[in-house]
């Protein structure tokens, strides 16, 4: 049996193990809310530890709480942004609204550790509250949205490096493949000629693209509340605290941040995860169709496209010997699947806010920092096992340029639409090719032939020789 400890909250005495830096609060929600075994992403906790730092250093400053209690409030404070006390924030991340439950895990963990660094003992609280020190001139209303930002602009700057780094991977592929010959597809049928590394440059823009989207959107995250307290009137804290409470937390945390322009609107809405979380949907998407792409390139061996060749990992089947799966642009898609799947639940989260408040803040944080984490991961194993070590397979792609019928595109300012739209129906019950069809039908001289029907020289603009 685990020895424990009684506490006494607002609703009565509650048993904690005995050794926990929580307190009656954080075990409450242990017992209240056992749904997904999930806890906080160390972000978060690293993000709401950094919030209790700046505040302690703020009431210091103002002298709201004494030196005593604050420099030990943020050297424990410090402690968790070091992450020494993860294991003690038990809290599952579908909770009680707002956030309450894991704000006062973070409370007691800071106010017991504190209590602990002045002598005291755990659970005891006499020289450091959760409440009335560690929580001073703060509210969950405040403080947990202001961590949830920050936490997002400490992980979007885990994946920023691996979006720029699978730009310039598709950008590197687009320049090594740029002399090769393919057919362009639309539609899913013939189009006209385009190079191979035109369409892998083209998706290095699409992810810079996206990542360019996601930074702008990740500007509305700096705006903070804090100091708003309860309903962003600022109720209980010193005139001077939010602006200085701020200013700590830039310098602690190394983030441009500034305290909102309206304390009620900053509680209100929660629009800029809305923001961020599209942005993230929007790189989700790209990366589905780039993967799709992939998958339908390197198709085959024998009955598919096979115009690519994509790194052989691992055995693509319990049956069919010798199979090869494109098993990374397969975990790309599914993980952008569960992008686009966390975007909804955090759009209905953000239009659930009522009056005041909106009290559906913990699944946005969980959503969104889900979302950075998993695409952060998968971008980086993307790159390295798939997209850095594709190769082409030139002789197929030649074949397909010198074979679509939509080479008869190239002639339609000599011979018009029409003329070029029967050669293409012949060239299709024959199966002879367009460039045979025009010499035999001594559309074109064979001078014309080698500079209109060029597949290189369809591939960029050119005037009407």
């Amino acid at each position: 049996m685990t020895e424990t400890r009684k506490e006494k909250d607002s609703l009565g005495f509650f048993e904690v193990p005995a050794r926990a830096y929580y307190g009656a609060q954080s075990a409450r929600a242990v017992e209240n809310f056992p749904v997904s075994g999930m806890r906080a992403h160390r972000l978060l906790i690293r993000a709401i530890a950094m919030v209790k730092r700046a505040a302690a250093e703020a009431n210091r400053e103002l002298g709201t709480v004494d030196q005593r209690r604050a420099d030990a409030i943020i050297q424990a404070a410090q402690e968790v942004i070091e992450g020494r006390w993860n294991d003690e924030f038990v809290v599952d991340v579908f909770q009680a609204g707002a956030g309450v439950s894991f704000h006062m895990n973070a409370n007691e963990v800071i106010a017991n550790r504190a209590n602990e660094i002045l002598g005291g003992k755990l659970g005891e609280y006499a020289h450091v509250h959760p409440n009335d020190h560690v929580n001073f001139g703060q509210s969950t209303n405040d403080v947990f949205p202001t961590a949830t930002r920050l936490a997002t602009l400490l992980a979007l700057e885990t994946l920023y490096p691996e979006l720029d780094a699978l730009a310039a991977a598709f950008s590197k592929k687009g320049s090594e493949f740029d002399p090769i010959m393919k057919s362009g597809r639309t539609h899913m049928q013939d189009a006209v000629p385009i190079r191979l590394g035109q369409e892998f440059a083209a998706y290095g823009i699409a992810i810079r693209k996206s990542a360019d989207a996601l930074r702008q959107a990740a500007e509305s995250l700096r705006e903070l509340g804090l100091g708003g307290t309860a309903v962003g009137t600022g109720l209980n804290t010193h005139p001077e605290f939010r602006v200085q409470a701020v200013a700590n937390l830039v310098r602690i945390s190394g983030q441009t941040l500034l305290p909102a322009q309206d304390l009620r609107w900053a509680m209100q809405s929660q629009a800029c995860m809305a923001l961020v979380s599209g942005a993230l949907r929007s790189l989700a998407l790209e990366l589905i169709r780039i993967s799709n792409d992939l998958r339908l390139l390197s198709s085959g061996p024998n009955t598919g496209f096979n115009e690519i060749h994509l790194p052989s990992l691992q055995p693509g089947s319990s049956i069919m010997p010798g199979k090869v799966n494109p098993v990374m642009a397969e975990l790309a898609a599914m993980v952008s699947f569960q992008v686009v799947g966390n975007d909804t639940a955090v759009a209905l989260a953000v239009q659930a806010g009522q009056l005041e408040l909106n009290v559906m803040m913990p699944a946005m944080a969980y959503n969104v920092l889900q979302s950075i984490t998993i695409l952060a991961n998968t971008l980086r194993v993307f790159r390295e096992r798939c997209v850095e070590g594709i190769t082409a397979n030139e002789e197929r792609c030649r074949h397909y340029a010198e074979s679509t019928i939509a080479l008869a595109t190239a002639l339609n300012p000599y011979i018009g639409y029409a003329k070029a739209a029967e050669l293409v129906k012949e060239s299709v019950s024959s199966g002879q090719s367009i460039v045979t069809l025009a010499r035999k039908k001594d559309l074109l001289s064979e001078e014309q032939i080698r500079e209109i029907l060029d597949p290189q020289k369809m591939t960029e603009p050119r005037a009407r020789s």
